[in-house]
């Protein structure tokens, strides 16, 4: 089987490529400036809020949905989102990994994390409308952040793995059901982050 190697200050794993799929220079790195600077500008950007310990809090960064129409889309921070059609951009890209890996999406989740205090917490995929295996294609625009794993029930089982400006990790098989992921704030200055997050939303 083929494998895909994280690496973190203490150890090294072997990920199975049956539950990830990684691609560092997807995008070109000019042509992934100039995405991230077209969206920055014209992406209709919202700050939401989150149910977390019976509290509402505003989750530290900003998002925005594109998809087919009549399409929504809710997370762990959103239940709720407006939809907005797809951009000759955001279609393009989704275009392109659906050709290049033969998979099938029908929206596409943005993240924008402003500053390195811009983070999202430990949490899987799991929204019914994805399905019982759901393929997620993230496309990583601008400062490279750590994209940190571990088991879901063996949380010092945890790995990261860098993902720099143009990057392509496609998450799948059963990583949502055994895994958590997260995007951590650091401690260290960083620029604008945009992650794009391709998903297939089914009909309940």
């Amino acid at each position: 089987m083929g494998q895909l190697s994280l690496f973190d200050a203490d150890e090294f794993y072997e990920f199975p490529k049956d539950l990830l799929e990684y691609r560092e220079n997807f995008i070109d790195m000019d042509e992934a400036d100039l995405l991230k600077n077209h969206l920055f500008q014209t992406v209709k950007w919202e700050q939401r809020t989150q149910k977390m310990y019976d509290k509402e809090v505003i989750t530290p960064r900003l998002t925005a949905w594109y998809g087919d129409d009549r399409k929504s889309h809710g997370t762990a921070d959103s239940n709720a989102s407006v939809n907005n059609s797809w951009t000759p951009e955001l279609l393009l890209l989704k275009e392109r990994i659906e050709k290049e890996f033969g998979y099938r999406f029908n929206g596409v989740l943005l993240n924008l994390y402003r500053n390195n205090n811009d983070s999202v917490a430990w949490h899987r995929d799991k929204e019914s409308s994805y399905g019982k295996r759901p393929v997620i294609a993230s496309v990583s625009l601008g400062q490279t952040r750590n994209f940190d794993f571990r088991k879901k029930d063996h949380h010092q089982s945890k790995y990261s793995l860098p993902l720099p400006n143009g990057s392509l990790l496609i998450m799948k098989g059963d990583l949502q059901e055994n895994w958590e992921h997260r995007i951590a704030k650091s401690l260290l200055p960083m620029k604008e982050r945009i992650n794009l997050t391709f998903r297939l939303i089914r009909e309940l």
